[in-house]
């Protein structure tokens, strides 16, 4: 924020500063060799981010003829991507936008110009060819479908919204393949919604709107709760900033100047500030980090993303750096908090689209610290990948905020299975270790005795053929009665060997799963209980 100072009656403008642990932000892009090349970006003139990232894939909107897809790359795989790459194409017009499941790394949604929404499962390797057979079809709108919204802390939880004015509510725990009625229709809109934005719980909705309006909607029942309209601010973009009881809205000036504005979301007749920015036209992008309360905004076709530091006092909104580039940016992914490299004190990762080059660029907001340690004031306990609840136990009424999770390096366990077994196929019971979210291995219940332990096994279960012996430690292993004769026996035997092996390192490591389980759930009921207070 700039403030006037006064000097021998004459007014002059200079920064306020502020004692700030994010006051040295800065951008790093990165190498050529570590960015993604030759991806024919989506012509669309939507004003969509048309990128989706989660720690495992990066999601873009492309161009084609006869229908529309969207790219899957797998997040490691950097550098030119091949022209004839697999895509997910089963629309049959332009793809508008994209999500990935916040609590499903593999399934992503899809809404088109088709006037449908699209569930698409996503294979483990990546795709490896193309995808035309969603796992679920939402056919409700009647025109081409413009927004899609996870629910954040309910799962299977969809909302969309499309130009046909109305936010519909689906519920995608039901075995039907093809959905043809929302749980709820909101028709609270007299023109098309331009936004969407959910509160920390879920149980509001925020958006904006093409008659210039800001409304607040109770996401379950859709109905009215707060309405904003103002003749100094156009919104185009707003979101609610996390805890702070606060709405921001980016948009434009009764001068037609870039402007953001923040509204108290209790009282949302006049904003609390406003603030012009430059006089460009393209749209701002506004993206907010509940976890450092630092504010983004990224101007389509600019090729800089300022930041800023949101206080719950005033000035409120607090100046901090800018990220310059040459090149322009379409729209962009941003990366999951349990997706970012806290070894290097990273807290914020954009996933820039730059038409011109065909590139996707990856941006890495810093924090300068000497230390190379965990630097625990920056990375606060965060929302994590595992749902609160259920569909139908929100849709019953139930209000719980998110699974928070930890960053810190010490509660990541390492991967205890490879990512593809020998004979080519994934192993299904993938171990799963986002960090500070430890889940016990499907191979072992909680108490060692589950159907595929060691002790539970009985003789006519185990392998014929081999014989079992007690080691000191406790655990059975297997050893070969007879030397195998063919090959397919060889296969057989180091096949059941690796099986042995993987569960026998799920053994070691159960004692500090569940511990690493109980803090975080002791952490989550704490913070559930403030809340509460």
């Amino acid at each position: 924020m700039l403030q006037p100072a006064s000097h021998g009656g004459r007014m002059t403008w200079r920064p306020q500063y502020r004692n700030s642990k994010f006051r040295h932000v800065f951008g790093k892009p990165a190498t050529k060799e570590n960015c993604y090349d030759g991806v024919p970006i989506t012509r669309s003139v939507q004003d969509n981010n048309f990128c989706a990232v989660n720690p495992l894939f990066v999601a873009v909107i492309t161009e084609c003829a006869g229908g529309g897809a969207f790219l899957v790359i797998t997040i490691r795989h950097t550098g030119k991507v091949d022209p004839h790459h697999p895509r997910v194409c089963g629309h049959k017009g332009n793809v508008l936008d994209i999500k990935w499941n916040p609590f499903n790394d593999f399934c992503i949604a899809s809404c088109s110009e088709d006037t449908t929404v699209k569930i698409w499962d996503i294979p483990k390797h990546g795709l490896l060819k193309d995808i035309t057979v969603p796992r679920k079809e939402l056919q409700g709108h009647s025109r081409r479908v413009a927004l899609i919204e996870w629910h954040p802390t309910a799962s299977n939880v969809l909302f969309s919204t499309a130009y046909d004015y109305k936010v519909m509510v689906w519920n995608l725990d039901t075995p039907e393949q093809v959905i043809k009625n929302p749980v709820k229709t909101i028709s609270e809109h007299t023109d098309l919604v331009l936004s969407l934005s959910f509160n920390t719980e879920g149980s509001k909705l925020a958006t904006s709107c093409k008659d210039k309006k800001i409304r607040i909607i109770d996401s379950r029942t859709g109905r009215l709760l707060q309405e904003a309209n103002t003749k100094s601010h156009k919104a185009s973009k707003v979101f609610f900033l996390g805890n702070l009881k606060m709405l921001l809205s980016t948009g434009s000036s009764r001068w037609n100047h870039r402007q953001i504005a923040l509204w108290d979301q209790e009282d949302l007749s006049v904003p609390l500030v406003e603030e012009d920015l430059d006089g460009s036209s393209g749209v701002l992008f506004p993206f907010y980090d509940p976890d450092t309360h630092m504010l983004y905004l990224a101007g389509k076709g600019d090729g800089n993303i300022r930041y800023y530091e949101i206080s719950s006092e005033k000035p409120y909104v607090q100046f901090l750096n800018e990220h310059r580039s040459t090149l322009p940016q379409k729209g962009m992914g941003i990366m999951p908090k349990r997706g970012l490299d806290v070894c290097s004190c990273e807290v914020f990762r954009f996933y820039r689209l730059v038409t011109i080059k065909s590139l996707i660029e990856p941006l890495s907001l810093i924090v300068p610290r000497r230390s190379e340690s965990y630097q625990e004031d920056i990375y606060p306990m965060t929302a994590g990948d595992r749902p609160a609840m259920t569909a139908g136990e929100w849709l019953m009424g139930m209000e719980k905020g998110p699974v928070l999770m930890s960053l810190k390096p010490g509660s990541r366990l390492p991967d205890i299975y490879p990512e593809e077994d020998l004979d080519g196929s994934l192993d299904g019971t993938h171990y799963q270790t986002h960090a500070g979210l430890v889940e016990l291995s499907p191979l072992e219940s909680q108490d060692g005795k589950g159907p595929n332990s060691f002790n539970a096994l009985s003789k006519e279960d185990r392998p014929q053929g081999t014989i079992w012996t007690t080691t000191s430690n406790g655990c059975e292993v297997m050893q070969v009665a007879s030397t195998p004769k063919t090959e397919n026996e060889l296969r057989q035997v180091f096949f059941q060997q690796q099986n042995e092996i993987r569960r026998l390192m799920d053994l070691l490591t159960q004692r500090d799963v569940r511990i690493k389980q109980l803090e975080l759930e002791i952490n989550n009921v704490k913070n559930s209980m403030r809340s509460s207070l």
